[in-house]
């Protein structure tokens, strides 16, 4: 079997400061920008990486069958930033984690080795998503 990941999905709430984020801040290039009813889905992705990609979308996209009520729940989830995340990976940890907190990023957690046995940081993008950075060993 050969299965592989393609691409990942995490929901923004603010196209445009989610763009800014993902190129500007974490350096991932923009492949795809695609309008629909009002909404707006982007893919990004590394550059040395053209096979994985994430998918920036609409946390309650048209047609989805999502009650008042579920949208009302993701909102505050995303809010809270326990909706959705990702971990990435770097082999500079210190000077990855320097160059995203200079551009104004969020600090959940500064780089710091954990019980677990890696040694990573945290951050938040515009939408509340938690972004893990773990050091490659």
């Amino acid at each position: 079997m050969d299965i592989t990941i393609h691409s990942s999905f995490l929901p923004h709430d603010d196209p445009d400061a989610s763009l800014a984020f993902y190129r500007d801040t974490l350096g991932f290039e923009v492949r795809a920008d695609v309008g629909y009813d009002g909404y707006r889905w982007i893919t990004v992705g590394p550059p040395d990486q053209p096979d994985t990609a994430i998918v920036l979308q609409p946390p309650t996209p048209p047609g989805a069958g999502i009650t008042e009520d579920e949208q009302r729940v993701i909102a505050e989830m995303m809010a809270k930033g326990t909706y959705a995340g990702v971990n990435l990976a770097t082999t500079d940890l210190d000077g990855t984690f320097e160059r995203i907190e200079a551009r104004g990023a969020e600090v959940v957690q500064e780089p710091a080795e954990q019980p677990y046995g890696v040694r990573d940081c945290a951050v938040r993008d515009p939408a509340g998503n938690l972004i893990r950075i773990q050091e490659k060993r």
